[in-house]
């Protein structure tokens, strides 16, 4: 079977002085059958060219799911005198949400469940099922839980649904003591609801025709859609908005936010009257966000910002409108650490950091002065990631956080913080593989360091078997980046990688610029007019890890996905040939000029400040142009590529990789694969057995590239 072949029908248009011909532009009229007939055609091409993998890829499902407890549950967490949790069923997509009456309510320490009962019955005693999403799923190709949340009096659920992939949810709510659903149905919401603390309405988020979040809309319960109030509205079209509520439960806080500036409105819900109150008026470049915090016995907001430096401070203000020449300083300034958040309670604070490229958690004691002690929960490995979550009462004398490695399942702790005690509570089970248990001492992480063209230090996670690299021979290495919106790709544990490992290649991140990982400045240094340092610095990681023996030219398989899949084409253009033996590019972003262009097109006005406007500066219009993956195919020897898209993603549609794939064929005549999925959205299939269905394909693909299928 030949590839399918898709007619040029050419449409330029000058920009800056510069005449642009598009052949494939034609392809983003999915109403066009004859557009759905390419994706359709390019699908049968890709099962028969991939037949050969048949066997494998059900061995990497069989063993990704051998290797999971399939009917398990999350960790309770504990929110208004309930326990909550999700139960997941041997041989369900979905699973379902969950609730148990909190016993004893001085002990904080999460019931235990019994995970070996049947699917109908109960995991703790009094359980009561909230949502059973499977039912929900029933009948429906996609299903997607956007949010759900319990009222005030924890008596209605508002749970958000979305069934096509586009990301435009229906709310609907449940008397959770009859079972029965209220009329009351919001449909083109973003997401979920926040609930007013009087338990009789609540708000939610909906998206102008960019797919901009710009307005939020308050529902009464009882009445129609059409007569919510509308809140407020977000007029600038660089700006996003959305509504949240502090874990005190005294404010509600609007945020519009664009890349680089923010400004926050407050409501004092002990003051309704008082009405929504700026905080401090945007100003470019500013980013700041708010949390209530009681310090010396005095309500406070901490202010998380950037007004003193890029990698932010933390500053305290009084309960009203402050300019932030008024934020005192509670954690000063400081280059060498990156705040990224505060977590405010009753006895301490909670801060989210990162520093040497690695996550950070760190505990400040709060007493009658106000802070009295400030320190890091440490571990010892040279490799982790650690965060907390799962932590929404103000008055919980415990932290949970989750901590993993690459070769450490997601594990999840309480912190004790008066007595300063870790407690694992749970941590993600991998079961025996043909009677073999798992054991982490058979793996290796590391901690490399990549040189750019311009001298950076580019750090880089690996993991591989002990076994895999005796006496240390090169391996195959399955290398894997983004690289974007300040985005941080840390070191995580994965089950399905297991199976990559066993057969023994490696799996990296390239911890490249345009990411986090090093603070703010190696975001800016990724973006805008220096995008460029993100390709260079993938491509230098590749180089050191054949330099420095890890791995041979050609047996590197790269993958990235959506922006992290413009970072796959821009490789594919700009890499020597030879290096990489394979490219996986999942919802790539590959026609970036084509949307940066064009402002209708969703998302393309709030992403200026990531990549620039070439609309209105030729500039940057020249310095897109030479980068973009699309416009710069050429007929050089591309590596085999898999392309990956969805056809209902909104946010990188799928009309960028079937353009992609025409050019790369008609060209270079390149090997080249397109795989659409037909009723899905920007992150793939629904489902946790259709995803391990998914995720197998795109692995065995890559171990026949690697020379280990």
């Amino acid at each position: 079977m030949q590839p399918p072949v898709v007619p040029a029908r050419p449409e330029s248009k000058i920009h800056h002085g510069h005449i642009r011909i598009d052949d494939y532009e034609w392809l983003r009229d999915k109403e066009n059958p004859e557009v759905i007939s390419y994706l359709e055609q390019n699908n049968a091409f890709t099962d028969e060219r991939t037949a050969h993998l048949a066997a494998l890829r059900q061995a990497l499902f069989d063993e990704i799911r051998s290797r999971t407890l399939e009917t398990d549950l999350s960790l309770p967490t504990r929110r208004r005198g309930y326990w909550y949790y999700g139960r997941s069923f041997e041989g369900r997509e979905y699973g379902a949400s969950c609730r148990v009456p909190v016993s004893d309510p001085d002990d904080w320490t999460p019931p235990t469940p019994d995970t070996t009962v049947a699917a109908d019955q109960p995991a703790l005693p009094g359980e009561e099922v909230l949502l059973d999403l499977d039912q929900l799923a029933d009948g429906h190709d996609f299903f997607s839980l956007g949010g759900s949340a319990v009222s005030p009096s924890t008596g209605l659920l508002a749970w958000a649904v979305d069934v096509v992939g586009d990301e435009r949810y229906t709310i609907r709510v449940k008397d959770l003591a009859s079972g029965e659903e209220l009329p009351d149905v919001i449909t083109g919401a973003l997401g979920g609801a926040t609930w007013d603390r009087d338990g009789e309405s609540f708000f939610y988020s909906t998206v102008d025709e960019s797919w901009r979040p710009d307005k939020i809309w308050r529902h009464r319960l009882g009445t129609e859609q059409s007569d919510d109030e509308l809140v407020f509205h977000e007029p600038d079209e660089r700006f996003w908005t959305g509504l949240g509520r502090t874990r005190t439960d005294r404010f509600l806080m609007i945020e519009s936010g664009a890349k680089i500036t923010t400004e926050v409105r407050f409501l004092d819900l002990d003051d309704p009257e008082s009405g929504w109150q700026v905080f401090a008026p945007r100003e470019e470049g500013v980013e700041y966000s708010l949390e209530h915090a009681v310090l010396a016995g005095e309500d406070v907001f901490l202010v998380h910002h950037n007004a003193t430096g890029p990698d932010f401070e933390i500053g305290v203000a009084p309960i009203a409108p402050t300019p932030k020449e008024e934020w005192r300083p509670l954690i000063a300034y400081d280059a060498d650490v990156r705040l990224e958040g505060v977590d405010a309670f009753a006895t301490h604070l909670v801060v989210h950091q990162r520093s040497g490229g690695l996550t950070q958690l760190r505990i400040l004691d709060l007493g009658p002065t106000g802070v009295i002690d400030d320190y890091l929960v440490k571990f010892d490995d040279e490799l982790y990631t650690i965060g907390a979550g799962g932590n929404p009462d103000f008055r919980q004398p415990t932290v949970r956080l989750g901590y993993t490695t690459m070769r450490t399942p997601s594990s999840v702790y309480d912190y004790d913080v008066a007595s300063r005690t870790l407690t694992l509570r749970k941590q993600q089970p991998v079961l025996p593989l043909n009677g073999t248990a798992y054991d982490a001492n058979d793996y290796e992480e590391h901690r490399l360091w990549a040189t750019a063209p311009d001298g950076e230090r580019v750090p880089i996670s690996i993991v591989v078997r002990k076994d895999a690299r005796s006496q240390g021979a090169p391996v195959p290495v399955h290398l894997y980046a983004y690289g974007s919106y300040e985005h941080s790709l840390d070191p995580a544990f994965s089950i399905a990688r297991l199976s990559v490992l066993d057969r023994g290649a490696a799996f990296a991140i390239a911890h490249i610029r345009g990411g986090g990982e090093l603070g703010r400045r190696w975001y800016d240094d990724g973006k805008l007019l220096r995008k460029r340092n993100t390709f260079t610095d993938f491509i230098a990681v590749a180089q050191h890890l054949v330099d420095t023996g890890w791995t041979e030219a050609g047996r590197i398989v790269a993958e990235g996905g959506s922006a992290g899949g413009l970072l796959m084409g821009a490789v594919a253009n700009l890499a020597p040939e030879g290096l990489v033996g394979g490219i996986v590019a999942s919802v790539p972003f590959v026609d970036n000029l084509t949307t940066m262009l064009d402002a209708t097109l969703p998302l393309t006005v709030i992403e200026y400040d990531e990549w620039g406007n070439p609309e209105a500066d030729a500039a940057t219009y020249e310095y897109i142009a030479s980068y973009a993956p699309y416009d710069n195919v050429t007929a050089r020897t591309y590596p085999p590529i898999l392309a990956e898209t969805s056809l209902n993603d909104t946010r990188v549609l799928y009309v960028e990789p079937a353009k992609w794939v025409a050019r790369l064929r008609a060209v270079a005549g390149a090997d080249v694969l397109l795989r659409t999925e037909m009723a899905a959205g920007h992150g793939g299939v629904s489902g946790r057995y259709k995803g391990w269905h998914d995720r197998a394909f795109s692995l065995a693909w890559i171990l026949d590239r690697l020379g280990l299928a």
